[in-house]
């Protein structure tokens, strides 16, 4: 492949950490000759001129580091390539090895980009808008300090859904599904559907089960009684105070994360292999 037409990538990592430092050193080793790397960096040091050349985007590092890199590449529609450096690594679909396994299907386009919905976040008082963030996985609001429960009237496209006492709630996207919304009881959901669940933390009420809408619906949660230390959390990174007076509103932003998708396995391995869904049990044996 001739240099001109070598794919642009830029990599992204935090290199306090010695196994990420490490990991990129061994990528770039790797990749000479076959990719053209604009940068090396944190994401938050790379600006958007620079994000607006690359073909694709590695990760090196957990989840949370896909996620806070998504945030901002979002608007650049340059696919992630997650690399597991962490402790679950659910997004970072492959390992060091992994990549440079299924490097040359990657750059040839062979592997399979996987398109996932965002939703944007706002704090509105009184007409003013005080908060604005974009989420891969969630929207909790949570209680807070001091951890009374807290009451919230929940609307959908401008229709009363319930009033939720409650320690919090979350609203999640399909990535967001296998994170805090599955821990909560929330239903698992593939990564490609156009879908919002909005799962209650503790409901006061038997009957308040999580529950699925449309992606394209717009969600307002109005705060009824809240705590001194009530928020509102972004993909559990950014946050902002919440008073009673505040509305959050919640919908799907135009655009999306996308994800480079490991050939090697499929979306239902990795829910196995990460998060031993379905396990069978463990029968004794004689």
């Amino acid at each position: 492949m001739a240099k001109s037409e070598l794919k642009k990538m830029v990599v992204f990592g935090d290199t306090e950490k010695g196994r990420v430092t490490e990991a990129i050193s061994q990528f770039l080793d790797f990749a000479k000759g076959k990719i053209e790397v604009v940068a090396s960096c944190h994401i938050n040091d790379c600006t958007m001129e620079v994000l607006r050349q690359c073909d694709f985007a590695v990760v090196f590092g957990g989840d949370g580091s896909i996620i806070s890199a998504a945030r901002n590449l979002c608007q650049t529609d340059v696919p992630v390539i997650g690399v597991n450096l962490g402790k679950l690594g659910y997004l970072a679909e492959f390992s060091v090895d992994e990549l440079m396994k299924c490097f040359d299907q990657i750059i040839t386009g062979k592997a399979k980009v996987e398109k996932r919905i965002m939703l944007g976040c706002s704090v509105v008082n009184n007409g003013e808008r005080k908060f604005d963030a974009n989420a891969i996985n969630d929207v909790f609001v949570m209680a807070g300090p001091p951890f009374r429960t807290i009451e919230l009237r929940v609307l959908v496209d401008g229709q009363p859904l319930a009033d939720c006492i409650s320690d919090g709630l979350i609203i999640s996207t399909p990535t967001g599904s296998t994170a805090y919304n599955l821990s909560a009881g929330g239903p698992i959901l593939s990564g490609k559907t156009e879908a919002v669940v909005i799962t209650p933390i503790c409901p006061h009420s038997l009957s308040f089960r999580p529950i699925v809408i449309n992606a394209d619906s717009k969600i307002e949660v109005v705060p009824v009684r809240l705590n001194a230390g009530s928020a509102v959390l972004v993909d559990g990174q950014v946050s902002s105070k919440l008073k009673e007076d505040d509305i959050v509103r919640v919908e799907r932003i135009e655009c999306s994360f996308k994800v480079v998708n490991n050939p090697a396995r499929t979306e239902w391995d990795t829910l196995a292999a990460k998060l031993n869904w379905a396990g069978k049990p463990k029968y004794e044996t004689f």
